[in-house]
Formats: C-alpha cells, structure tokens, sequence
C-alpha cells in the first residue's frame, strides 16, 4: 500500500538483461517517482526524472527512506542535488546523528523563542532602512534582470551568520555556475550548504530541493548555530507546485495557481524563524514578480506570510545604482525596535527627505520647481546625491552596521532642514 507523498522506484519496460549485451546503453534505469493523486483510477505519480522507457506495464515498488535524511555539520562547503548526493565531486557525504523529515512541520508557535538581535547583512541599504534580527524571514521582490542574484551573493559575502544554506530553485545552469566560483567568494562558499536545482528538473525536484533546503537549515539551527537562509526563488517553487497540482487534479484558480499551491507556501516558510533553543533561521527569499507587478498571486501570499519585505526596482537599476533597492517601497516589521537610540533619528529623517525627493521628482525633472519654495525640498534635493552615494555598494565591497550609521549621519550632516 501507498498513500500521498510515498516514494516509488518505477522499471521501465526495454531490453531483457539477457539481451543488453553490447546494446549501447543497457537497459533502461529505474526511475523514482512521488504519490501525488489516489482516486477511483489508481495512484498517480509524478517522476524525479524523465520518462524515457516507462510505458504501460511499468511495474512500480515503494521505496522507505527518501523523505528523511540526516545532516550533518559536515556538509558546510558542499554543493547538493535535491536528493542531497554531491555535485561538486568531493567525497561522499557524512550522515549526521538526527533523522530529519523532509517534509517537517514548523516549530510549535508557542515554543519558539522570539526574534535575536540585529544581524549585520553586510549590505549598507538593508542595514540601515530594512534591518534584519535573528530569526526574521524577509522576501527579496523583484522583476527579472534586477539584481537578486546579485543581491543574494552579497548577503552570502558578508553577513555574520555563522552559517548559510542556500537553495537555488529553478536557476539557469549558466548562473548557478557563476554563483558558486565567482559570486559567494570564497569566504561565502566555505560557510555554505548549496542545494541545487536548475531550470530543466522536474517539477518533483525543483520541490523537494526548497524542502531539502530548509531541512538542512534546521539541523544546523539544532546545533546551535545562527543560520542564513537563502531560496533564489520562492516563485520558481510556486511554479513547481503549481505543475504537480495542476497534474494532481486540482483545478487552477489565481493566474492559474490551484489552491493547493498557496496552502503549501507558509508549509514551507515557516520553517524559518526562531528555534526552541539558542539556533535561529534567518529567512530571505526571492521573490520574482511577473511583470513587476508586486500585487500578482504569488507576491502578495508572500508578502502576508513574510515578517518583511525589500523591493528592488527597475528604474533604479536602469540608473545605474547597485543594489537597487526601493528604500521607501521597502519594509521591515522588526524596526524601529532594531535601531539603537541614536540610529532612529537618522533614519527617519533620510526617509523624510528621500520621501520629499521622490514626490517632487517630476517637478524637478521638469525644471518646474524653483528653490525656495520649500526647505524641506531644498533640503532634499541637496541630500540626494550624498544618500545615493550611501545606498551604492559594489558586490565585494563589505559594510558594518557602526560604519553604515557613520556613514549616513556624514551625508545628513551638512544638510540643513527646516520643514515648518
């Protein structure tokens, strides 16, 4: 017997292992396959991999095991499939002590402890204007070509977590390449788990790789340790579930995406967060928006699920200014209790003057505002150039949170404002 989420090894039906003898190839490979429909018609089954050589006849055998596996401190600087075998060539991996489910519950609510301190993301924009604390989940939101990559390479750079896991869900093969020996540098390598699942896997895959991600991420937090979270992307995952409910029979509801996909998104995010013990799980996802549209199905789930959000915008890049955070499209749900006494005032009045540059663009695009007219918009407008010198930040340049708040209180600090 079977039921929904078992795993079976299905034989395809070729050549006789009699008959293989010097046949290229051999016979076809068993495959794997999950349980994702029982009805009056049979079991239904969705493959880890193609279906070349399955045909009618196919005989199918359950397989135990596959939706546990046991982590272990040793797999830092190592690159893994969704099915957790290596695939940067080293050695095969070390089995930790502790069984972990791959499909986990969340932690009880009522037995996690609340959010840490502040983490020092190594990025000056989300350091001063979305900060992070220990155990906070925030979504990275962004249109294609924007620069989350980009953005998530920074973080694995130069945040002071201890550890990092990061699932690449759904990437072109070309960029996982450039991430791993170019974008998370050396440092960021040595202290990451990668999990990996490109483009071209099945939907089964690109699923279970999101789950292996953040299973791993949990046995690290159990030792301890104060683990970041990357998944590049969230959307890329609704994706694959929206393929596998879609064959499950689910009807399409929102853009397409069956009901079923958005009860298993916070399934899959709330494994982030706080422990019960001293390990936390700090959580940032990318989120791709179609069109870039933050209001589409998937965006705006998120943003419910999320303690926070950090929107990059077109425009910004197409000017030239990396990472191209939107500042004041941006929220974090730990500030202000993140700042200490002396940052909140800073920060509040850039995001004043930042608020009065951006509602009088146009007008002064235009040439259609005269100085004078407002203090508080002269004030801007003298600010701007030194707050986008703040905001821009080179890949492998590393920031701190002391020299961040150093460095606005500079650009601030030559700007009268007198907004009565």
């Amino acid at each position: 017997m079977v039921g929904l989420g078992d795993t079976c090894l299905i034989e395809g039906q070729g050549h006789n292992l009699s008959e293989c003898a010097g046949v290229e190839g051999g016979p076809p490979e068993p495959l794997l396959g999950e349980v994702v429909a029982v009805d009056e018609a049979g079991v239904h089954l969705l493959p880890f991999s193609e279906l070349a050589g399955i045909g009618q006849g196919a005989r199918a055998t359950p397989v135990r095991g596959l939706q546990q596996l046991r982590p272990d401190r040793s797999w830092i600087a190592r690159v893994l499939d969704p099915l957790a075998r290596p695939l940067d060539g080293g050695p095969a991996l070390r089995p930790g002590g502790a069984v972990y489910p791959l499909l986990a519950r969340p932690a009880p609510a009522h037995l996690r402890q609340g959010f840490g301190p502040r983490l020092d993301l190594g990025v000056r924009a989300l350091n001063l204007f979305a900060p992070c604390c220990r155990g906070q989940r925030m979504g990275i939101f962004a249109g294609s070509g924007v620069g989350k990559s980009t953005l998530l390479s920074m973080l694995a750079r130069h945040s002071d977590a201890d550890a990092l896991v990061l699932g690449l869900i759904g990437e072109r093969g070309h960029e996982v390449n450039a991430l791993l020996h170019h974008g998370l540098g050396e440092h960021g390598r040595a202290r990451s788990v990668v999990v990996v699942a490109t483009s071209d896997m099945p939907a089964m895959l690109r699923r279970r790789a999101a789950y292996l991600t953040l299973a791993v991420a949990e046995a690290l937090r159990d030792q301890g340790l104060a683990v970041l979270c990357l998944i590049d992307s969230v959307t890329r995952f609704a994706m694959a579930l929206r393929e596998i409910y879609l064959a499950a029979g689910e009807p399409p509801a929102s853009k397409g995406y069956p009901p079923g996909v958005f009860a298993e998104l916070p399934r899959l995010l709330e494994r982030a967060g706080p422990g019960t013990g001293a390990g936390s799980i700090t959580g940032l996802f990318s989120v791709l928006v179609e069109g870039d549209d933050l209001n589409d199905p998937i965006a705006d789930a998120l943003r419910a699920i999320l303690d926070g959000h950090i929107v990059l915008d077109r425009r910004i890049a197409e000017n030239g200014r990396f990472p191209a955070v939107d500042v004041l499209r941006s929220l974090s749900r730990s500030a202000p209790g993140a700042y200490r006494p002396a940052e909140r005032p800073l920060v509040e009045r850039a995001r004043r003057l930042m608020r009065a540059h951006a509602d009088t663009a146009e007008l002064i695009q235009l040439g259609a505002y005269r100085r004078g007219s407002d203090p508080l918009i002269d004030a801007a407008i003298a600010a701007q150039p030194a707050l986008e010198a703040v905001l821009a930040q080179a890949i492998d340049e590393r920031s701190t949170l002391a020299g961040d708040f150093e460095r606005l209180g500079a650009a601030l600090g030559g700007v009268a404002e007198h907004s009565g």
